[in-house]
């Protein structure tokens, strides 16, 4: 998009009509994705109790969802470039809906199960199609603003989940957290039949064998991030599968070179807005997931904060993204994303440093509430123009596979974020632990009473084997270690930020300048060439 003479992209027109509904309904449609990551958590001790399930069926309730969705969000963005993206999408939103349907009426937990592993199959059609469809149905100096109307929206049904969920349980049954989705997905199917389909390029080729590869190549790690918190990285299904997965993601890439009508075509990647973006989306979305996962553990655990509380901690960020991501994506629309994604993630970077003064005894409106608050104006500045920066230095006709790359990057940034991180924590937690109970000829007993107390971080309730006179003593250096820990957590998060700020802005370049910069299709492939 050429900027005018005068230097300003004109502010944007009102949306149209078919463009609101677009936007409707690709709200709905993410909105009942968002809501069932984060309601189905809250009624795992439910299911529990009535399908007699034990702990590795709650974590694969959770994690079956997540695996799917996440190996094949690529595959899915890609079929909509190739298929259509509302005829994928409603495919994807029906299917979801058809699943929700079965987990609602599941007589046993492999039967919850299995439709979790379909819902996450379909959500991975929705998430990549939702945002292709509003890039092909907003200009380029709207897309911004419309994409942080969608944020804002979508981050209020992520909050809403955890209570929506517990009224739920509490006044009904758990089985109308997965009935709830069935009304969002009826109203969105017949919004999307309202959004003018757009045509499926012509001879179209399908690329099989890098669809599955790239599959069972984010599988692989993604699994293992998964389940390396409960079985270690030494556990043989846990490094079995992130070597499997690294070796067919690079078979992957070199298959991808050679074919001829790839399903990634790596020229994309040249694009240095698409480039620096998916870089900086990374780095900041390690940051976010550091900080809100050990926030809430360290409250909890720690501050004695209840669950709830603990998880509407971060409530602010969210209500400062509902009133104003529309308007800072409609000023990057006008005055272009780099500054944008330069400053927002070094202010969330000064927010993660405020909440690393927290101590053990924590106020929420005094110590809490202000890094909060500084690190959701740096989110509420900063996710629009990002998401629109880095799917606009796409091609057209690849759009769904931009969208598909990016939400990838996002969720496998959280993965390897908290793995990553949680091992310093808990070596951190543990070399402070000894340090603070060591004593000189110890007995066995203690020493392997220090050893229990030092395996589990950011927990402040001394461990059986330590006398009466010595638990004081004990409470008191487990507390120190977990507020050591949680701040490191924090500045680790911290740094994270601010090199996304950094990156965005010595890479990004803002339309103006890139204007010119798409990146072909490789020959033959005219489908793929840039609108």
């Amino acid at each position: 998009m050429a900027l005018p003479a005068s230097g300003q992209v004109q502010p944007p027109a009102a949306f149209s009509r078919v463009q609101r509904l677009t936007l409707l309904a690709c709200i709905l449609g993410s909105s009942a994705a968002f809501l069932d990551g984060s309601i189905v958590n809250v009624a795992l001790p439910a299911i529990r109790d009535s399908l007699h399930g034990g702990l590795s069926m709650q974590e694969w309730v959770v994690d079956g969802y997540l695996l799917m969705l996440g190996s094949l969000l690529l595959v899915g963005g890609s079929l909509g470039d190739l298929f259509g993206r509302r005829r994928i999408f409603m495919l994807g939103v029906g299917g979801f809906g058809a699943a929700s349907v079965v987990c609602a009426l599941a007589p046993n937990a492999g039967a919850l199960v299995a439709a979790r592993f379909v819902q996450g199959i379909a959500a991975a059609l929705l998430v990549p199609s939702n945002l292709a469809l509003i890039m092909d149905a907003f200009k380029d100096h709207q897309r911004a603003a419309a994409i942080g109307s969608w944020t804002a929206w979508t981050g209020i049904a992520t909050v809403a989940g955890p209570l929506l969920g517990g009224l739920l349980i509490q006044v009904a049954s758990w089985r109308w957290v997965f009935a709830i989705n069935v009304p969002l997905v009826l109203v969105t199917l017949w919004l999307a039949t309202q959004i003018p389909a757009s045509e499926p390029p012509e001879h179209v080729r399908v690329d099989w064998v890098g669809g599955a590869l790239c599959a069972a190549g984010l599988a692989g790690p993604i699994f293992a991030l998964i389940e390396q918190p409960s079985h270690g990285w030494g556990a043989p299904q846990v490094l079995a599968t992130l070597i499997a997965g690294c070796v067919l993601l690079v078979i992957f890439v070199l298959w991808e070179r050679r074919c001829q009508a790839p399903m990634l075509p790596l020229g994309i990647f040249r694009s240095r807005n698409f480039g620096v973006g998916n870089l900086a989306t990374f780095s900041l979305y390690a940051a976010l997931n550091i900080a809100t996962f050990f926030l809430v553990v360290f409250l909890q655990q720690v501050a004695g904060y209840t669950p709830l509380v603990a998880g509407l901690s971060m409530l602010p960020t969210s209500i400062l993204m509902f009133l104003f991501a529309k308007r800072m994506g409609a000023l990057a629309d006008r005055y272009g994303p780099r500054l944008f994604m330069g400053f927002g993630p070094l202010v969330t970077g000064i927010g993660f440093l405020l909440l690393s003064r927290l101590g053990a005894n924590p106020s929420y409106v005094a110590d809490i509430l202000p890094g909060v608050i500084v690190l959701g104006a740096g989110l509420t500045v900063t996710v629009a123009p990002l998401t629109a920066a880095v799917l606009s230095a796409a091609p057209a006709a690849h759009s769904g596979l931009a969208s598909g790359v990016n939400n990838a990057v996002a969720r496998i940034a959280g993965l390897i974020a908290i793995a990553a991180v949680g091992a310093v924590v808990a070596t951190h937690f543990s070399a402070q632990v000894h340090q603070d109970l060591a004593r000189p000829q110890a007995q066995p007993a203690y020493r392997a009473a220090v050893d229990r107390a030092s395996s589990a971080a950011l927990q402040t309730h001394p461990p059986a084997g330590f006398g009466a006179a010595q638990r004081p003593r004990v409470h008191r250096a487990l507390e120190h270690a977990s507020v050591d820990a949680f701040r490191l957590s924090m500045l680790i998060a911290a740094i994270l930020a601010v090199l996304s700020g950094a990156l965005s802005l010595i890479g990004i370049r803002n339309p103006g300048v890139v204007a010119g910069e798409r990146i072909a299709a490789p020959r033959g492939d005219r489908a793929a060439q840039p609108t």
